[in-house]
């Protein structure tokens, strides 16, 4: 049996950190939109697990995202669950839009599936591998409050949207140690941290204007749009990696 599954990627429409906890993790409130941008995950079903990827390069080691969700879940089945996969790999990395959370959901989905795993908590599996993954079991939106693990529903913003990326990688870890120094304010609070970071990112921003908004920690941008055409307008003289997408709802 061969599955392939869509890995969608997400914006945070405004992000504000809450507080620094005595266990040195952060405490957040976002709102977060699944979009159309997505990877590909393929699964079958083999005699031994193997991966292949394209597209933007990842590790194919324990740290994988879709190897450390292949390997907890069957930690869970208390079986191997034997898969081949091959990963297209569209969402740049270290942008800020969760592609490797998206892609450990779309392995414990598509793994639960082929391998017939019905009473496996998949939620539980999903918050031990990362705070965003969780969300990409259901997508739609959500309000994440706490470590981001603390998921209301929201109703989807039906927008399209301009994605702008400068090319630069940012550690989550990173930016958010950052942010103890230079804290921040406006509709993402990472924003001055992630700059702090690496300074390409200010110049990547003053060059888009303020009406840019960055997503996560960084560093991709974005940009509300009214319709396709307009979203298609505002990336035309950018001279980076861009995109045009939708907010999707809900596929769980």
């Amino acid at each position: 049996m061969t599955l392939v599954v869509p890995a969608r990627a997400k914006l945070n429409l405004d992000l504000a950190v809450m507080s620094r906890t005595n266990d040195g993790f952060h405490e957040v409130r976002t709102r977060i939109q699944a979009v159309a941008l997505h990877d590909l995950l393929e699964l079958t079903r083999a005699d031994r697990t193997t991966m292949t990827t394209a597209g933007y390069k990842v590790p194919q080691t324990a740290e994988n995202s879709v190897l450390k969700a292949h390997a907890r879940l069957q930690d869970e089945a208390g079986r191997e669950l034997p898969t081949k996969f091959h990963l297209e790999k569209h969402i740049p990395p270290g942008s800020g839009m969760g592609g490797a959370s998206s892609d450990a959901a779309a392995a414990l989905r598509g793994l639960a599936t082929i391998h017939g795993l019905k009473a496996v908590d998949l939620t539980k599996i999903a918050s031990n591998i990362g705070v965003d993954v969780p969300f990409f079991l259901a997508g739609g939106a959500a309000l994440a409050e706490g470590r981001g693990e603390r998921l209301t529903p929201q109703a989807t913003d039906n927008s399209w949207f301009a994605i702008a990326w400068p090319a630069v990688e940012l550690s989550t870890a990173d930016v958010y140690e950052a942010w103890d120094v230079v804290q921040g304010d406006g509709s993402n609070q990472l924003s001055r941290a992630a700059g702090h970071v690496d300074k390409r990112v200010l110049e990547f921003a003053a060059r888009l204007g303020p009406e840019w908004q960055m997503t996560g920690s960084g560093s991709a941008f974005f940009l509300r749009c009214a319709d396709e055409q307009a979203a298609l307008s505002a990336i035309a003289d950018l001279h980076c990696w861009t995109t045009v997408t939708h907010a999707v709802g809900a596929w769980a």
